[in-house]
């Protein structure tokens, strides 16, 4: 049994989703590929060639894949596909975009997001926001799956010795261009990455709000800082702040929800947090109904008050 993993990544460095991806894929035993699509990228190929597990890493290495349009990806990987048993990828924006086209290319059904494997054809996947895990058993002889990164700890980035091949890239398919880039530069951790989180909902009030009471407290604990998505509709914050079903999917260390009643949508995205503390006036709130510390009272008062007790 021979498993392809789809990198991520920059051209330079691995996407952290990666490491969840191929311990999914570890799971199974066998051999893990990884490949690497891109353009000038044998930083990012050197790098993921060291992740713990990997006995082959594959360098497609072409213009067209510069900026990882996923037509040009899909054609890339199609070109090496019948030698595995399984393809792998993040159940990130970039895994998500690439692999449904691989799987409707190969006549295959995807499973997506998957959490856990319990063998070489089933696995298990959240459904109705999480509130129920079905098990999928795929007949398909090749496997075409998503893996959601907090569902599986991460294997190493370091210890392993892969062998680096190259492997011609796909052509470029023309239906897609690269028009521009804008990125988010961010002096604390990424949100998806993140030991700790303090998150804000609609309860702060206001984009200003949640800048003056969130941020002091973010700052003493070195947390990444995220939002409900009522917060981000109201304009709070962007929506790359968004955790929940149809944002980021996170499972820190420490989750702090403040101002957050705690919809359905909201609590599939954060409800995997080893310890989950939320602060609201609602005591009926459904946030408590999965957090392991509650605060009730006015967040005005109890935010600045927990950061100042932090040394």
């Amino acid at each position: 049994m021979t498993m392809l993993v789809i990198a991520e990544h920059d051209n330079a460095s691995i996407k952290a989703a990666t490491l969840n991806a191929v311990a999914a894929a570890a799971t199974l035993g066998g051999d893990i590929h990884i490949l690497v699509a891109g353009a000038n990228a044998q930083p990012a190929a050197d790098a993921a060639a060291k992740i713990a597990g990997v006995s082959k890493l594959l360098l497609a290495d072409a213009p067209q894949l510069a900026d990882g349009l996923a037509e040009n990806i899909e054609g890339t990987v199609l070109g090496i596909a019948k030698a595995y048993t399984h393809i792998f990828a993040a159940a990130t924006a970039y895994g998500k975009n690439i692999a449904p086209r691989v799987a409707a290319q190969l006549d295959v059904a995807q499973i997506s997001d998957i959490t856990a494997v319990i063998s070489e054809d089933t696995f298990e996947r959240p459904i109705y926001a999480g509130n129920a895990i079905a098990t999928v058993q795929s007949s398909d002889a090749i496997k075409v799956i998503t893996v959601r990164a907090t569902g599986f700890e991460p294997v190493a980035a370091q210890g392993g010795n892969a062998v680096i091949e190259s492997v011609e890239a796909g052509n470029d398919a023309g239906l897609s261009r690269f028009v521009s880039r804008e990125v988010t530069k961010l002096d604390r951790p990424e949100l998806t990455s993140a030991k700790i989180i303090v998150s804000g909902g609609r309860g702060l009030g206001s984009g200003e709000h949640y800048t003056q009471v969130l941020e002091p407290l973010a700052d003493k604990l070195g947390a990444a800082l995220g939002a409900s998505r009522a917060a981000v509709d109201a304009g709070f914050v962007p929506n790359d702040y968004q955790v929940g079903q149809t944002g980021k999917i996170v499972a820190p260390d420490l989750y702090v929800a403040v101002g957050i009643s705690g919809a359905i949508q909201h609590l599939a995205g954060m409800k995997d947090s080893k310890v989950i503390v939320a602060i609201n006036k609602d005591a009926e709130a459904p946030i408590f109904g999965v957090a392991d510390y509650g605060l009730i009272g006015d967040l005005f008062e109890l935010v600045p008050s927990l950061a100042s007790a932090i040394a």
